[in-house]
């Protein structure tokens, strides 16, 4: 019994349904915030507000700023990791594979209230002019020459 032309067909209508049905595979990054509303960035480019949900092309790190008003702002680095689908050799597989492969990154970010805003304004006023004061106390002045 002759097993290669058996192989070899096999092997080829593999390779044929990989052309004829190809995979689709879906990567997104979901921001959430609270409250709502918030603008965020992804690397320096404005992406929208929250909730959303953006395409993204390579996973690793993400500068990722979110910034709403009345809040204090936020900065940080965030990591989309890679899903073993997508490591190679598997990914080759994820490709071909004919059914819809979807990876969602989700990301949730609790603002702050801005210090101006979470006490009255003459409260804050004069909390900022005495921790101004008690700071130049505390800097030595140059010595004159």
């Amino acid at each position: 019994m002759n097993l290669r032309p058996a192989t070899s067909t096999i092997l080829l209508g593999l390779v044929a349904c990989t052309l004829v049905l190809p995979g689709c595979l879906t990567r997104r990054i979901t921001v959430t915030s609270n409250p709502a509303g918030a603008t965020v960035w992804l690397n320096d480019a404005e992406v929208g507000r929250t909730p959303l949900s953006t395409d993204f092309t390579y996973y690793g790190d993400y500068d990722v700023r979110v910034k709403l008003e009345g809040y204090e702002p936020t900065n940080q680095r965030m990591t989309a990791k890679i899903p073993l689908h997508e490591v190679p050799p598997f990914d080759l597989f994820a490709e071909a594979m004919p059914a819809r492969i979807d990876h969602e990154v989700k990301w949730h970010f609790d603002l702050v209230p801005a210090l101006e805003t979470s006490m009255p304004r003459e409260q804050y006023e004069k909390e900022l002019l005495e921790r101004a004061t008690d700071l130049s106390t505390k800097v030595e002045r140059p010595a004159e020459e």
